[in-house]
């Protein structure tokens, strides 16, 4: 399992490498808040043609700590990572947060891109003060009812179980940090700044972040597209890997056809 050392902290990855002799266009995977890598299915992870990596932020998964309670600074580690690697123009992915830090990058550094993946995100992502409240009084509690608020009518039990046991798994500061941010993240007013083209993915029946997030990305994002997922939670790149690969797979087509 592949590292990079950034600041003298351990940042892991997963990395799927394709045919050396052919060149495709990078796609880098950005989880949500309190997420890892394996957040994402595998069959985006393995996508066939494309070089694929997919990120624990730090303080998540097997990456170090500490986490970070901003997005900007979550962004800087993005780019910290790929020019540590010497990564090409890519696609950047992100689910939730992910996409909040996928979008600030986009502001900072749009020459390294080639597209955004947007997975139920939005512009701006207020978090309803009860989870905020009890992450540190009664985080078992936030955990289950998360369950119930991320998921929608195509989760399985076993998912919803894996969900909420990788919750209480992971370290409370971190996923403190990871909330804030996301409350006081707010890129609605520069939208019209973000010129890479851009796959908006939503889930119908998303409560964190619902369906209308994604259509205003759309429309104010100068080049989107949106792809609606029928039954679609909030994590519905997991209730529903099969849709979700192929609008990136179909995404990454169109831009390599240019």
């Amino acid at each position: 399992m592949p590292y990079c050392e950034l600041e003298g902290q351990r940042i892991h990855y997963l990395e799927h490498r394709d045919d050396l002799r052919r060149r495709h266009i990078p796609l880098v995977l950005v989880h949500g808040a309190g997420g890892s890598a394996m957040h994402w299915p595998p069959a985006l992870r393995r996508l066939p043609d494309h070089d694929v990596y997919a990120l624990d932020l730090p303080g998540h998964g097997r990456s170090q700590g500490p986490g970070r309670d901003d997005i900007g600074a979550y962004a800087e580690v993005v780019h910290a990572w790929a020019e540590a690697i010497g990564l090409a123009p890519f696609v950047l992915a992100g689910h939730s947060m992910g996409g909040a830090i996928a979008l600030t990058f986009a502001l900072r550094y749009p020459a390294h891109l080639r597209g955004l993946g947007l997975v139920a995100t939005g512009a701006r992502l207020k978090v309803n003060p009860q989870i905020l409240q009890g992450l540190r009084s009664d985080r078992e509690g936030v955990g289950r009812l998360l369950v119930e608020w991320v998921h929608g009518q195509r989760a399985s039990p076993a998912q919803k179980r894996q969900y909420l046991r990788h919750f209480l798994a992971v370290d409370e500061d971190v996923l403190l940090g990871d909330w804030h941010a996301c409350d006081r993240f707010d890129l609605r007013d520069h939208l019209p700044d973000i010129r890479v083209p851009a796959l908006v993915v939503s889930g119908s029946q998303d409560k964190m972040t619902p369906a209308t997030f994604g259509q205003y990305l759309a429309e104010r994002l100068p080049d989107a597209d949106l792809t609606l997922i029928e039954g679609g939670g909030h994590m519905l790149m997991l209730e529903q890997p099969v849709l979700v690969t192929q609008a990136f797979a179909g995404f990454l087509a169109r831009l390599e056809r240019g």
